[in-house]
């Protein structure tokens, strides 16, 4: 396990254990535990002081095992109750039953009426602690006590469904957020693959002109033409396929500049003041060579906004005819999180997806961000 997710539950019960032994000392320093209560008790001290710490020391875990350790918590309270020694108005109880409500959806239909069930069973215990002596002297004495601990029940109740609720509401926003994201970049990205391919389609045209004006008196220029029409429309026809599905929105004015490509890593890298590395990138198909561009530029974004403004970054940028490999490492103090603000990882894994490829973004073991990712392609021939 990870050393942050060991902690994590070592918070939350050192969190709770501070707030019961702080309820501890002020049931101490109030006296409402022991023989020096002001209520009368049967039975002897020790009884008391046990069903106090049977009650408190498992909502040192109550974020851990939120239904169990209520349940114990409210049993040890019927038997407080029973016996003549509610120590407060069930607190403790209040205190496990909201980490249940906060915690979890009702599964069954018991769980949604809980804290009904819970004052239910705890009148009854009322009614049996009060045939053990004069019931005008136990109602006196603790019939308070049980109407602020019925308060305290439901009100804990209700604000452990409202921080449920809300949390639950953060969840689907977040994940809205996140799927129009997604939506967005595939939408950006089939708008420069529709340039790329419309370009594609111009130069086609344009070369089947030539071919055609120039087969008889020039036939090796038509041979030329010929086999630029055959690559360009290998490569246009790769790039449909992998942009059907995409929509593209119609209200939106796609940009009419040139698709940017390989060629324009160099300027990139300059005005990021990084290290460029960069080979076998001349024969990159367009849609290829777009998606390099913009995974090195996300990548870049993300080191101007995380790393600070003295990390030196290192790009190298290698292709082989069958898959274009890419890293953007730098040794920043402060990277970024894979999952830290900004939408940059999702555009990079929606452009690497659409090749079959892989992307891995990550701290470095001795510091810096790293972002490494693979794009497959079929070379022309």
């Amino acid at each position: 396990m990870h050393p942050r997710q060991q902690a994590r539950p070592a918070r939350l019960i050192a969190v709770d254990g501070v707030v019961v032994l702080a309820y501890v000392v002020v049931l101490l320093a109030t006296g409402p535990v022991g023989p020096s209560a002001a209520r009368p008790a049967t039975g002897a001290a020790w009884e008391q002081v046990a069903l106090a710490g049977a009650a408190l020391l498992p909502l040192v875990v109550r974020r851990l095992w939120p239904l169990p350790v209520y349940l114990v918590t409210l049993a040890v309270s019927v038997v407080a109750v029973v016996r003549n020694h509610l120590w407060d108005p069930l607190l403790p109880a209040a205190y496990a039953l909201y980490a249940v409500t906060a915690a979890r959806t009702p599964r069954a239909w018991w769980e949604r009426w809980l804290p009904g069930w819970s004052i239910g069973l705890l009148l009854a215990a009322a009614a049996v602690g009060a045939t053990g002596e004069s019931a005008g002297d136990w109602w006196r004495g603790n019939a308070g006590l049980l109407t602020l601990g019925f308060l305290a029940l439901l009100a804990a109740a209700e604000l452990g469904r409202a921080a449920h609720q809300r949390r639950a509401d953060a969840v689907r926003t977040a994940q809205q957020i996140a799927r129009q994201a997604v939506d967005e970049e595939r939408l950006r990205i089939a708008r420069e693959l529709h340039d790329v391919v419309t370009h594609s389609m111009g130069l086609i045209a344009v070369k089947a002109a030539v071919a055609n004006h120039v087969v008889r008196t020039r036939p090796e220029e038509a041979h030329e033409a010929l086999r630029v029409i055959e690559q360009t429309s290998r490569n246009a026809l790769n790039d449909m396929r992998r942009m059907l599905g995409v929509l593209r929105s119609d209200e939106q004015t796609a940009d009419l500049a040139p698709a940017p490509g390989p060629a324009a890593l160099g300027e990139l890298a300059r005005r990021a003041g990084a290290e460029l590395t960069a080979s076998g990138l001349a024969d990159l198909p367009d849609g290829v060579g777009l998606a390099v561009h913009r995974i090195v530029q996300e990548a870049l974004t993300n080191v101007a906004k995380h790393a600070g403004p003295r990390a030196r970054c290192v790009i190298v940028v290698e292709a082989d005819g069958r898959e274009v490999r890419l890293s953007v490492v730098d040794d920043g103090t402060n990277p970024a999180s894979p999952n830290a603000g900004g939408h940059g990882l999702i555009g990079m894994r929606e452009r690497v997806g659409m090749y079959g490829g892989s992307l891995v973004a990550g701290p470095e073991p001795g510091g810096g961000f790293a972002v490494r990712a693979t794009l497959r392609y079929e070379a022309a021939r």
